[in-house]
């Protein structure tokens, strides 16, 4: 579906840098018309700031958006900042919809999380378990935003016949990651710690939890990839879950990255850190009936993603 100018909100995160390096690559290889991508920066648009955000969409006139504008954490800062996550990822969404509406955008999709779904939902976990139980708490704040959005797009599409739909992948990890020591999600925050285990020596790295939780990961290029397969179907579902469909423990993943890392010491469990839900694996019979697939595995994802810190780090150091 051919579009002459794309909004791309949160273009400087993971998954809005990785849907820029897709748009690019389309476009060069001709799988892709070619059309005017817009970003803001938070300095040059205040995504939380209603009359702001009005005003973009009456003067830039996007036909198209793609919102991966959030705050965004792993555990720790969902239950350490609930009020920010809530309010700030509530607004944001809130406030680009209905502009989106206001200003005659054809096509909206809305990037959630599969943190959606209920802490106990049937594994794997369906469109359809969507509200049909109590939530994780560690991370309810931000999954209830992320509903607002979700739920907000079908509704406008419901009443007024625009085509604003949702897509929730499922934990990402990619080139963009947020390597915060506190602040990150899981692969990120494992690869800093293993990665400073290696370069100290140290015979012992410790890994939040128990180790047993299950997870499932999808690299942020297959996500992006997924983005540009949605929006050109002529009727997408309202949300779709966008995963790999396979899952291992967090021991697992801690040994697969102490491998990539070449760390050779002990892994040990802090059990006095919180797990979060048991299992998450992502139902992809939808999006997979659209005739969308991942790519890329996780041990060559891995490798990549461990280059990419690598590099960055690196540049950093040098600054």
């Amino acid at each position: 579906m051919p579009f002459h100018k794309i909004f791309v909100a949160g273009h400087r995160g993971m998954v809005g840098s990785a849907i820029l390096r897709q748009l690019a690559a389309a476009e060069a290889t001709a799988n892709w018309p070619a059309a005017e991508i817009v970003t803001r920066s938070r300095e040059e648009l205040d995504l939380c700031d209603q009359a702001a955000v009005d005003a973009f969409f009456a003067s830039a006139k996007p036909d198209c958006v793609l919102f991966a504008a959030a705050r965004v954490g792993g555990i720790h800062a969902n239950a350490t900042y609930p009020a920010e996550f809530s309010y700030e990822n509530t607004v944001m969404a809130v406030n680009a919809i209905h502009a989106a509406y206001r200003h005659g955008v054809q096509r909206f999709l809305f990037l959630g999380s599969t943190c959606i779904y209920p802490r106990n939902a049937p594994q794997p976990m369906a469109e359809s378990c969507l509200l049909s139980s109590p939530l994780e708490p560690t991370n309810e704040a931000y999954a209830l935003a992320k509903i607002m959005g979700l739920k907000l797009c079908q509704y406008y599409r419901q009443q007024y016949g625009v085509l604003f739909h949702s897509a929730m992948p499922t934990n990402l990890y990619g080139p963009g990651d947020n390597y915060h020591p506190e602040n990150s999600h899981v692969i990120p925050g494992m690869i800093r710690r293993i990665d400073a285990a290696k370069r100290e020596d140290a015979e012992v790295v410790t890994v939040w939890g128990s180790g047993t939780p299950r997870r499932e990961f999808l690299h942020v290029d297959d996500l992006a990839r997924a983005i540009l397969h949605l929006i050109d179907l002529p009727n997408p579902p309202d949300w779709v879950n966008v995963g790999s469909g396979t899952d291992l423990t967090i021991a697992e993943l801690a040994t697969k990255i102490a491998g990539v890392v070449g760390y050779e010491g002990r892994i040990k469990q802090d059990l006095s850190k919180p797990d979060g839900t048991p299992v998450k694996r992502t139902d992809t019979t939808l999006i997979n009936s659209t005739g969308w697939f991942p790519t890329i595995d996780l041990d060559e994802g891995l490798q990549a993603t461990y280059q990419s810190f690598l590099a960055s780090h690196s540049l950093n150091a040098e600054h």
